[in-house]
């Protein structure tokens, strides 16, 4: 059942990755959660966000989609939604050091790094299409 749910559209502008990821970490503060639950959803937000960025929209600007959304029991659910370039090949692009960045600026660890902070991580992606990544956790209940 959702008990609260946000969401928010923004430009695929580098400027916007932090707003995205502190709007995100605010919305679910509600919850009370630590310092580290908090650390860890911003991590998997700019992450995502930045994939979007840099790999759906590369030579273009356009929409990125963020539903965020309070469970039962403290369970977070984050989608991350592009109408970018989509993914060629999916199992691919989830290998760590996997990149398709030509400048060697990027390290090919986005979604292990999601997949590392979050207890469920589910990317979708059609080419010309765009990319959907969704992201689960359960944060500790404060006493």
């Amino acid at each position: 059942m959702i008990k609260n749910e946000m969401k928010l559209q923004i430009p695929s502008k580098s400027s916007n990755e932090s707003f995205a990821r502190v709007a995100v970490a605010s919305f679910f503060s509600q919850l009370d959660p630590t310092v580290d639950e908090i650390s860890d959803i911003k991590t998997a937000v700019s992450e995502a966000v930045t994939n979007s960025i840099v790999h759906g929209y590369a030579n273009e600007i356009g929409n990125i989609f963020i539903h965020a959304k309070i469970l039962d029991d403290n369970k977070i659910y984050i989608r991350i939604r592009d109408k970018g370039c989509g993914i060629d090949d999916l199992d691919q692009a989830m290998e760590p050091m996997f990149t398709t960045c030509k400048t060697g600026e990027r390290s090919g660890l986005g979604f292990t790094v999601m997949q590392s902070f979050m207890d469920n991580l589910r990317v979708t992606s059609k080419k010309g299409k765009g990319t959907i990544v969704t992201l689960t956790k359960k944060l500790r209940k404060r006493i």
